[in-house]
């Protein structure tokens, strides 16, 4: 069978990258979308598209019958489910199946035994692969669990059966905390899966996150395509992955791809799957199967010179795996960084709005996936992803190097991102000497916080000099004015607070505040767009508000706990009169498919509660207002 159209049932970046290999493959491709992706780069690159409705995941994306009902009126002959969303719905494949559809993806079957991690557990322990001491069982009574926890010995994990990106997902460590996170994992996994059952597990202090890409066809032939380290994590998030794993024992990774194929045959699986382990020291376990491709599966195709949707595709087809193990080598290093709309300093909180202007670098070892354009928007409705940065190199050392060059060549302006925060890591000792485990980043052991050198107004004020040169950017009232014929004072907002600095130029460089002297370098990298600088010194990424007859100073009250971002409230945890102190959970909101706990800044006594549960708010919305 010859596929000819594929509707893309998905969004943004992965629909970009399954175009992309339809596009070499010569098969015509379909883009769906909401009311919020009309003018989409998914949408514009595709050879049609079609509308299913409103931002709503119920109305588009997560709505099976109309994806479906789409592929038919277009006469495709397969549906790509991508990532997320739909990619390991057993109903949703069984339902193109049944439509006459070929399903680009895995059976039914091995989703839904895969999909429950209790029933996934038990299979892999009768498959001999090993896994974490913890509880499965489909007894969901609170004082069973509780139990359970006991025996297991804390700390534990709490996941959701169904669960998945971290959502239902918490860390327990005593007995006397065990409800209380019980609770939440359950809310969490209820509201984003509909299936509110969890599973324990022992919780491993110093995790490493490793998982094997594997590989089936019809005809029984498995193959892994070696393993990638994921535990650079921020909420059980991946943020940063990399191929292969480094500092890890051929004795270990051997063992580990031969587990990988096990687990694999076991469950009669065809198509792209990941199986996750969590590494204890030189110990093992599984953690689960992801049926699907990943999200970092760009850093295996760098190692190995496969296109892993084009082998996709074929095993769809009917056709046999491409290549035998003895047939795929591993070739180099990858890295992969995921550029995200968020603030890595306010608790990763998302940020949405209009994407001003947007820059990534072209690299002949390294590649760019990204499912939006300057002058996009990023939108409540969806993951805040960006895009995703990927480097190669002959060498672990020469990867980081590439991958550095990468992120400092990459500007993103009208948005908060996490790029200072990924250079930040990248440069860090703990990350270049394999020390970063799954929770590093969660319990703050590694310190990412850099203080602004001198440098950096040396390096602002050479930037603006040259620039000068065609805009007068001396002469214009825009907080830099001469003080004399070649020195100027530098004001600026930096994390909320004004600075002002003396530069002074000579015939070497720069003299800061009279003390410092320094000659910027073609290393230092500067970004300008109307009144926002990003300076780029040493790897590290420092931005600054340039003070503008525009910028109006946001009013605020101390007695106010204001809404982050736009969400639902959830959960109230306290009454007005009531006394709280500093650091109180106040409310629960969900926003972008995460709960957010607002917390009291300082102490104090409710005032007034301005919302309700099952509130919807806007950013910026008073939320609690507090008397001392």
């Amino acid at each position: 069978m010859s596929i000819k159209k594929i509707l893309i049932a998905n969004r943004g970046e992965i629909a970009v990258r399954i175009i992309d290999t339809c596009r070499h493959l010569g098969i015509r491709t379909v883009a769906v979308y909401s009311d919020a992706d009309r003018y989409s780069k998914a949408v514009n690159m595709a050879d049609e598209a079609v509308h299913l409705g409103g931002v709503a995941l119920s109305d588009s994306y997560l709505n099976g019958d109309k994806i479906i009902q789409a592929a038919r009126d277009c006469e495709a002959d397969a549906i790509h489910p991508g990532y997320g969303f739909l990619s390991e719905q057993a109903d949703f494949a069984q339902q193109v199946d049944e439509a006459g559809l070929t399903f680009i993806g895995a059976p039914a079957e091995a989703m839904r035994l895969m999909g429950s991690k209790s029933a996934a557990k038990k299979t892999m322990l009768a498959a001999d692969v090993p896994c974490v001491p913890g509880y499965q069982g489909d007894d969901q009574d609170s004082a069973l669990l509780s139990k359970e926890a006991d025996k297991i010995g804390f700390p534990i994990l709490i996941k959701a059966v169904s669960g998945g990106g971290g959502k239902g997902m918490k860390i327990v460590e005593s007995a006397d905390e065990f409800e209380k996170q019980l609770s939440s994992a359950q809310r969490e996994a209820r509201n984003a899966f509909g299936d509110d059952r969890v599973i324990l597990e022992k919780y491993i202090t110093r995790p490493k996150h490793i998982e094997v890409q594997v590989f089936a066809d019809a005809l029984g032939n498995v193959v892994h395509l070696f393993e990638r380290d994921c535990s650079t994590q921020r909420r059980y998030q991946k943020i940063i992955e990399e191929a292969p794993a480094a500092d890890l024992d051929d004795k270990v990774r051997q063992a580990m791809h031969q587990a990988a194929v096990q687990a694999t045959q076991a469950i009669d699986y065809r198509g792209a799957g990941t199986i996750e382990f969590i590494l204890d020291g030189e110990q093992f376990y599984f953690m689960e199967m992801n049926t699907r491709l990943q999200v970092e599966h760009r850093v295996t195709e760098l190692i190995t010179g496969v296109d892993l949707v084009a082998w996709q595709i074929a095993v769809a087809e009917g056709q046999p795996l491409p290549k035998k193990q003895a047939e795929i080598q591993c070739h180099g290093h990858a890295i992969q960084a995921r550029v995200y709309a968020e603030d890595a300093d306010n608790d990763y909180l998302p940020s949405t709005g209009l994407i001003e202007y947007l820059q990534f670098p072209v690299e002949e070892k390294g590649l760019v996936d990204s499912g939006v354009r300057a002058h996009d928007s990023v939108s409540i409705h969806y993951d805040p992803m960006i895009a995703k940065l990927v480097a190669w190199g002959e060498d672990r050392a020469t990867c980081i190097q590439r991958m550095q060059h990468m992120l400092n060549h990459s500007v993103v302006f009208g948005v908060t991102t996490n790029i200072a925060f990924l250079s930040a890591i990248i440069d860090s000792d703990d990350f270049k000497q394999h020390e970063i485990y799954t929770n590093s980043l969660d319990n703050k052991s590694i310190d990412l916080k850099h203080k602004i050198p001198p440098a950096v107004w040396a390096i602002l004020a050479d930037y603006l000099y040259k620039e000068s040169n065609s805009h007068s950017m001396w002469h214009q009232a825009t907080g830099w004015r001469m003080q004399q014929s070649r020195a100027l004072t530098i004001t600026v907002n930096s994390h909320d607070n004004k600075e002002q600095h003396q530069v002074e130029i000579n015939d070497d460089g720069f003299l800061v505040d009279g003390q410092f002297h320094y000659q910027p370098t073609a290393d230092d990298v500067c970004y300008k767009h109307r009144h926002f600088v990003q300076v780029v010194h040493h790897n590290q990424r420092h931005s600054f508000q340039l003070p503008n007859h525009d910028v109006q100073a946001v009013a605020s009250d101390a007695n106010a706990l204001y809404a982050p971002m736009p969400g639902k409230i959830i959960d109230i945890k306290v009454s007005e009169g009531e006394q709280v102190n500093q650091g109180d959970t106040l409310l629960i909101m969900e926003a972008m498919k995460m709960e957010l706990a607002i917390k009291a800044e300082r102490d104090g006594e409710i005032k007034a509660l301005s919302v309700a549960v099952d509130n919807q708010v806007k950013a910026d919305d008073i939320l609690v207002e507090l008397v001392p």
